[in-house]
């Protein structure tokens, strides 16, 4: 049991580590609060409720992955940059981007018709 509560508090330290690298996390994460703001004022149902905090976590997550893959790029090449870590790190930040469109589409789809 203490193994299971101990990987809860690595986690934690992974999430803030990631946050104390900064960057787009933080965009991210105003982004997710402005949206549960609207899903409030527009009171989304529970299914888009559902897909929105999905969304939210999808980029969220893309965004710690993509921060990962840079700390270990870093460490692993000191810091170096060539062509190999500019595609390396490049390629996960875009993985970011697609899951960051995707999600401001599904956005649109379920706030564009409660606007009218």
């Amino acid at each position: 049991m203490k193994k299971f509560f101990k990987s809860f508090k690595n986690a934690g330290i992974g999430i803030g580590d990631a946050f104390k690298k900064g960057g787009n996390i933080y965009i991210h994460t105003i982004i997710a609060i402005a949206t549960i703001m609207l899903g409030a004022y527009f009171s989304l149902t529970r299914t888009e409720w559902c897909i929105i905090i999905i969304c939210m976590g999808m980029v969220i997550s893309a965004e710690m992955i993509n921060t990962a893959i840079e700390f270990f790029v870093d460490k692993e090449n000191g810091f170096v940059y060539n062509e190999q870590t500019r595609k390396i790190k490049d390629t996960s930040a875009g993985a970011v981007l697609v899951v960051a469109i995707m999600s401001a589409i599904v956005g649109l789809i379920i706030f564009l018709p409660k606007c009218t």
